[in-house]
C-alpha cells in the first residue's frame, strides 16, 4: 500500500543528491523495503561520486524484509532505522499476517542485518509506541511477548548491542557522532542516569528502570 508513488520517490531522491539533503523513507514490508532499495541503488549508480556510506540514506522501520534484500543495507551503505518495540508490539499477528517462513526470514532481523555490515539504529516510533526508550531496549534484548514466548531469539540484539543502537548508532544515523552518541571531551553532555544497570540486572527488571536524572549539555534538566 502506496503512501506516495515511486516517481516521487525518485524526485525526491535526486533533490536530496543536488541539495545535499538526507534521505529516509518509511518502508514496512518486502515490497516497500525493495522498491526503496532500488531507488537507492539506481540513484547512487547516476551519481557514483557520492557513496552510500557517506550519504547514510535511511529506511525508517526496514521491517518484513525479503531475505535475498538483507545484504543490500550493508552494501549499499543503507541505515535500518529500527525500533526494537514493534517486534513485540507487532509479534502477535506477523505470523498470522506473513507465514512462518517469511516471519522467520525477515522479520525485525537485526542480527542477519548487523551481520551483513548494515548500521541500524534503535528509535521508539512515538507517539505510535511509549516515548520512553526503556521499553523498546527491553524488547531488543529480549524479544519477549506479553505471554512470555519469545519471537524468534536468534535475532535479539545483546545489550551492549541495543545500547549501541540506541547511542552510537543512532547519533551516526543523524550525522550527529562528532557532538553525540558517546561521552568525550568537547561533544554535548548528553546522559540519563538509571536507577539499574540495565548492561547487568536480570532482564525481567529491565522494564522497571526508571530514569533518575536527566541531563543535556551538561545541565540537569530532569531529577527524580
Amino acid at each position: 500500500m502506496n503512501t506516495d508513488t515511486l516517481d516521487d520517490i525518485r524526485r525526491t531522491a535526486e533533490l536530496c543528491i543536488q541539495y545535499d539533503y538526507q534521505l529516509a523513507v518509511h518502508a514496512i514490508g518486502d515490497r516497500g523495503n525493495r522498491e526503496t532499495l532500488n531507488i537507492m541503488e539506481q540513484t547512487f549508480a547516476k551519481h557514483p561520486e557520492k557513496n552510500g556510506q557517506q550519504l547514510r540514506w535511511r529506511i525508517e522501520h526496514a521491517q518484513h524484509l525479503n531475505a535475498a534484500d538483507i545484504p543490500r543495507f550493508g552494501t549499499l551503505g543503507v541505515i535500518a532505522s529500527m525500533e526494537g518495540v514493534h517486534a513485540t508490539s507487532d509479534a502477535v499477528f506477523v505470523l498470522a499476517r506473513l507465514g512462518p517462513k517469511r516471519a522467520e526470514e525477515g522479520a525485525y532481523v537485526w542480527q542477519k542485518l548487523m551481520k551483513s555490515g548494515a548500521v541500524v539504529s534503535n528509535g521508539t516510533d512515538a507517539p505510535v509506541e511509549d516515548v520512553s526508550p526503556i521499553a523498546s531496549y527491553y524488547a531488543t534484548v529480549s524479544r519477549r511477548l506479553a505471554d512470555g514466548s519469545v519471537f524468534y531469539p536468534d535475532q535479539r540484539m545483546s545489550r551492549l548491542e541495543a545500547l549501541r543502537s540506541y547511542t552510537i548508532n543512532a547519533a551516526y544515523a543523524a550525522f550527529e557522532e562528532e557532538s553525540k552518541g558517546t561521552l568525550k571531551v568537547g561533544k554535548h553532555a548528553d546522559v540519563v542516569v538509571l536507577s539499574k544497570d540495565i548492561l547487568e540486572v536480570p532482564e525481567g527488571e529491565i522494564p522497571a528502570t526508571q530514569v533518575k536524572y536527566t541531563i543535556v549539555a551538561g545541565k540537569v534538566k530532569f531529577k527524580q
